[in-house]
């Protein structure tokens, strides 16, 4: 039996907490350099470097076999000349949620594979991408990533709730097991629905905001329908003992070959570069 919470609404998570509420200061701040014609490469570093810690961390994860590139890189601006700002950007910000969200006070679930499981679909999304012309090439992987945001949100601030919608879905035991509709009815709204407003809260890019709240709506006609398939078909492709992954694989236009060398490369550059975005404490 499903027992229905007390009346709750997106805001009331994301009220009062000031780690939810603060956008990521960095990612605005490089956001305004990119923008300012008159910035330079020197200007982006210079904020990235103004938080050591993440800057070292992206300096590893550059020079890391993820790119592959024949010498040591030992400065931010370098990076940036590299791989450009926007890309530097995409890995701050996603080393910033992936460190803000390590570790949930009284967690019911694993935040190690929960941050596995959507870093897999980030890499897997930017691949789909690229097969389809790169048009999403400055957010797929950010949009893979943050998908599931609001389940963290859920755990966050309503543990007993969440644990309650996790042992329903759990108790079907079935791969059709509709996780959406069980949020519904037991917290009335859906992790979706929450994720896409903490994005819109942090003011992060509207591609990112609706790929998150589109990603329950296949066949959707918004202009952001399609990194939203995106990113749902990367999430099913993560899902290797899915065997609904694997039918809905056949359905695409891309070859079995395609596939396999997707999935491939996806694996290798995870066991690369997992560590670095999530180190063991």
């Amino acid at each position: 039996m499903i027992i229905s919470a007390p009346t709750l609404n997106v805001t009331d998570l994301l009220r009062g907490d000031i780690q939810l509420a603060s956008p990521p200061t960095i990612y605005w701040a490089l956001n305004k350099v990119i923008d300012d014609p008159a910035k330079t490469v020197r200007d982006a570093a210079i904020v990235i470097e103004s938080d050591a810690a993440l800057a070292a961390r992206l300096l590893k994860i550059v020079n890391s076999a993820f790119y592959g590139f024949p010498g040591k890189i030992n400065s931010i601006a370098t990076a940036i000349t590299l791989i450009g700002t926007r890309e530097l950007q995409n890995l701050a910000l996603a080393a910033i949620v992936i460190e803000r969200f390590s570790d949930l006070p009284g967690q019911l679930f694993s935040i190690h594979d929960f941050w596995a499981r959507n870093l897999r679909c980030a890499l897997i999304a930017r691949e789909l991408d690229a097969l389809s012309g790169k048009k999403f090439a400055d957010t797929a992987f950010l949009c893979g990533l943050l998908h599931n945001i609001g389940q963290l949100v859920l755990y966050r601030r309503i543990p007993v709730l969440a644990r309650e919608v996790d042992l329903l879905i759990q108790s079907q035991a079935s791969d059709d097991v509709d996780e959406v509709a069980i949020e519904q009815q037991v917290i009335g709204f859906d992790h979706f629905q929450l994720g896409a407003a903490l994005c819109r809260l942090w003011k992060l890019p509207d591609v990112v905001v609706e790929s998150i709240l589109l990603h329950d709506h296949p066949g959707n006609n918004s202009p952001h329908a399609h990194i939203a398939d995106i990113v749902r078909t990367a999430n099913l492709f993560g899902k290797i003992d899915s065997v609904h992954s694997r039918e809905f694989a056949h359905a695409l236009p891309l070859s079995p070959e395609q596939i396999s060398q997707i999935l491939d490369k996806t694996h290798d550059e995870f066991e690369v570069i997992f560590s670095l975005f999530y180190p063991s404490k």
